[in-house]
């Protein structure tokens, strides 16, 4: 019976991984979770014991609870991971659900690299995940902090996944450390273009996709400077840095604009997944 015991306790205590998060009373569309400077919102794995966890930042202005209906939404916890919908919110910037990107000139009341790694320890502390790996992704203005939690607490995650977003001027002379980032980018944007484009008479700049992948490039030991290697597949066009001395970088161009071409979160899954393997 001893034996017996021992295994019905060991799996309580991995099912609670889930259960933790369940009874917590916060997380859905309608009853956020609350962390020093914010909420976030979060969705469970059908999994018994989740996998890792997997972050999503929305756009300027979207709402986080809305994410909780998107593909990589689903696609995190059809494949057994946590998924995570922090809520950006400056109520003195130009849009309330905002990020704090580094920008010349830009200031906010609340420093979202603080804030992201509140929402991180409190997730994990309420599913019992302490090892396990974690994406860090984001769409448009969520794009950018995400590039600068990658180039400035590059620990943060253990990959990164921006779309439609890159660091904003003045670019970083270098990162902090080596990371593993896959960069999405629509050769059509206007929005946020491949070449970045300026506000206030020139005093704020998006910056230019290529300068950002230059300062990662010369982070991640890769001396050659062109890709490994070139490769497409139909509408989509890749080029993989993965032979630098440290970290992966992919740059996956699609013939859209500003938006996540289809079957965006099933490939940002599965190349996730492939880091972790």
């Amino acid at each position: 019976m001893r034996p017996r015991l021992f295994a019905l306790i060991a799996l309580f205590s991995l099912a609670a991984t889930t259960l933790s998060a369940q009874y917590s009373g916060c997380g859905d569309a309608q009853t956020p979770c609350d962390v020093e400077g914010g909420t976030y919102h979060m969705a469970m794995p059908r999994a018994e014991v989740a996998k890792g966890i997997v972050i999503h930042l929305h756009g300027a202005g979207a709402w986080a609870s809305g994410l909780l209906k998107s593909g990589l939404a689903r696609g995190a916890a059809a494949r057994g991971y946590v998924f995570v919908a922090p809520e950006g919110y400056h109520p003195n910037s130009r849009f309330v659900r905002n990020w704090s990107v580094r920008a010349n000139g830009s200031s906010f009341e609340r420093d979202d690299a603080v804030f992201l790694r509140a929402v991180l320890a409190d997730v994990r502390r309420q599913t019992g995940l302490t090892e396990e790996p974690v994406m860090l992704a984001g769409f448009s203005r969520g794009g950018s902090m995400v590039w600068d939690i990658a180039c400035h607490d590059p620990s943060f995650a253990t990959a990164y996944a921006p779309i439609a977003g890159a660091f904003w001027n003045d670019l970083p002379e270098v990162c902090t450390a080596p990371v593993k980032l896959f960069h999405t980018d629509g050769w059509n944007d206007r929005t946020v273009p491949l070449e970045g484009r300026s506000f206030r008479n020139g005093q704020v700049v998006q910056g230019d996709v290529w300068a950002s992948l230059k300062v990662l490039r010369e982070t991640n030991g890769c001396d050659a400077r062109q890709p490994e290697r070139n490769s497409y597949e139909g509408a989509f066009w890749f080029r993989h840095w993965t032979d630098c001395k440290a970290g992966k970088i992919e740059l996956m161009l699609h013939q859209g604009g500003h938006g996540a071409p289809q079957g965006w979160s099933g490939r940002m899954l599965d190349w996730f997944e492939a880091q972790t393997g």
